[in-house]
């Protein structure tokens, strides 16, 4: 996670949006863990991560060579996990998932979440 961080803090310094740098990386770390926990994959299909700029703000993605789709789920109150996609959810102004590379012959999926600035959601 501290490479990605990094990363997505300097992707976000460069296109003026430090400010949404709590909230993104805090998406980014949820998406990252779920991906790492559930997404067991074979050697060489490693998860990737993509940050690309939108009108409003951000899109962060988290690729991975699995089809296990994740759901957002209510957890147990004395649950020890399962919150990851209610942080995402309560932070991100949409999120998903689709299909890797739809059709371009690469297995998995991508989980994004997009951020608005401002405030704007």
């Amino acid at each position: 996670m501290g490479l990605a961080r990094v990363e997505l803090r300097k992707a976000l310094v460069s296109w003026g949006l430090s400010e949404l740098e709590d909230s993104a990386a805090l998406v980014l770390s949820e998406l990252l863990t779920n991906a790492r926990r559930h997404a067991r994959v074979s050697p060489g299909r490693e998860i990737e991560t993509r940050y690309v700029p939108t009108m409003r703000g951000l899109r962060i993605e988290v690729h991975d060579a699995s089809v296990e789709r994740p759901e957002l789920r209510v957890p147990d109150a004395d649950a020890c996990d399962g919150r990851g996609l209610v942080l995402v959810a309560a932070l991100a102004d949409a999120w998903g998932v689709r299909e890797r590379d739809e059709g371009g012959g690469r297995p998995g999926k991508v989980v994004w979440a997009e951020l608005s600035t401002g405030g704007a959601r």
